[in-house]
């Protein structure tokens, strides 16, 4: 019995396995620790930044048709090749005054997933920036007090040239969830006051 322990060989399927699942794990610190790549915007003089791999595209602010009864910070509706995409004026979502559409003013389209589904949602921002690569090294966590924003809206702040960029947690901020909730108390409050 012992012999055939022996002239089995080390590193069986189970070890194989742990091997790889080792290495998964590695690469995944690997990928966090690395650079991931941002686009940032200035939103009321501030910079921020979503991660690039949520963004679809961005294009020229215009062409929105507006729904009633819907909280101040839904700008409306667009029509982006057939699909209705929401458009959302980030400024008013943070809790601040609605944004004035500027000449740089544009929407990033961004894709959300939620459950079992995707959706893609606009972002209306003053200007876009540049696309840049943050370290995960140098992201902090975000503040507990002291930010015009959610703590929950944050996800870290990276350090870039000198300067503090706040990345946004997309899944909070356009939480389809919450929307359709505040959407839902507007119209109830429109319907009630009228």
């Amino acid at each position: 019995m012992n012999q055939i322990a022996h002239n089995r060989p080390a590193g069986g399927p189970a070890s194989a396995l742990a091997r790889q699942a080792a290495a998964a794990l590695e690469a995944r610190q690997a990928a966090a620790d690395g650079p991931q790549q941002y686009l940032t915007f200035l939103l009321g003089g501030e910079m921020f930044a979503v991660a690039i791999l949520n963004v679809k595209e961005i294009i020229e602010y215009g062409n929105l048709t507006e729904i009633p009864m819907m909280p101040p910070f839904i700008r409306g509706v667009i029509n982006l090749r057939g699909a209705v995409v929401p458009v959302i004026d980030l400024a008013a979502r943070f809790g601040g005054a609605e944004s004035q559409v500027g000449k740089r003013s544009c929407i990033v389209i961004l894709e959300v997933s939620e459950a079992d589904s995707r959706h893609d949602i606009g972002v209306m921002v003053d200007a876009v920036s540049e696309v840049i690569e943050i370290p995960g090294s140098e992201i902090e966590p975000p503040p507990s007090f002291g930010a015009r924003i959610r703590a929950d809206f944050i996800h870290g702040m990276g350090k870039v040239a000198g300067r503090f960029v706040i990345i946004l947690n997309i899944f909070k901020v356009l939480s389809v969830d919450e929307i359709a909730l505040l959407a839902q108390v507007a119209s109830t409050e429109a319907g009630g006051g009228a």
